[in-house]
């Protein structure tokens, strides 16, 4: 499905929070320069981009390293403040919904597309997905439902085009193991070879796992 007979034209688009608790609950963390590189193999990447919410304190922000990281190193870091709000508990979480900003500048961009590539499981995209797929782009979600529970809604599987289960393809993109989170620990594999590349930052988010429905 290309316009113009050339590589197949990508545009990339990533929920950081969604993605970080999907490697999370899978057990690694993402190095986000082999991830362009994998994504740029055989295809024409027009633009990657990632979303996520800052959580400003007076002088620092624990994501600011990753995103400036990205910023230099070939992605399109959208990002706004973060807001502190109280759940029926009392307790205190952050909310920063990226879905506006991605839904924009997905649209905005789906016409100079074949191929567009989501990495969240959030079902709130599927309308957004159903929009892109009716101007003639092809969807592929990332996410997995090789977790417990899965982290991908269902209703966005069905929507997509194709599915990739993000532990699929981890041999591609993985910056180091970590201890899964909601499922027991597999067996420590053997260490890999370095990569040659630099090794990107890790993304700390709040520790708090999204709702896939949501």
């Amino acid at each position: 499905m290309r316009r113009g007979g050339g590589a197949e034209r990508v545009g990339l688009f990533v929920d950081g929070a969604n993605l970080y608790h999907t490697s999370r609950a899978l057990g690694f963390e993402i190095d986000f320069a082999a991830m362009l590189g994998f994504f740029r193999g055989g295809t024409y990447l027009v633009r990657a981009f990632y979303y996520t919410a800052l959580v400003e304190t007076e002088d620092y922000s624990p994501l600011r390293p990753l995103t400036d990281w990205l910023a230099y190193n070939g992605w399109q870091v959208v990002t706004k403040p973060a807001k502190q709000q109280s759940d029926p508990s009392g307790r205190m979480r952050l909310k920063g919904n990226m879905d506006v900003e991605l839904a924009v500048d997905m649209l905005e961009l789906a016409p100079q597309l074949d191929h567009v590539v989501l990495f969240s499981g959030d079902g709130d995209f599927r309308r957004l997905v159903e929009a892109v797929q009716r101007m003639g782009v092809r969807v592929t979600v990332v996410s997995t439902v090789r977790s417990q529970p899965p982290m991908i809604a269902d209703e966005l599987r069905r929507q997509a085009d194709a599915f990739i289960d993000l532990e699929e393809i981890a041999p591609e993109i993985t910056r180091r193991q970590v201890e899964p989170r909601g499922r027991p620990a597999p067996p420590a594999p053997a260490a890999p070879a370095p990569r040659p590349t630099r090794a990107t930052p890790a993304d700390p988010f709040a520790d708090t796992v999204p709702d896939p429905e949501a």
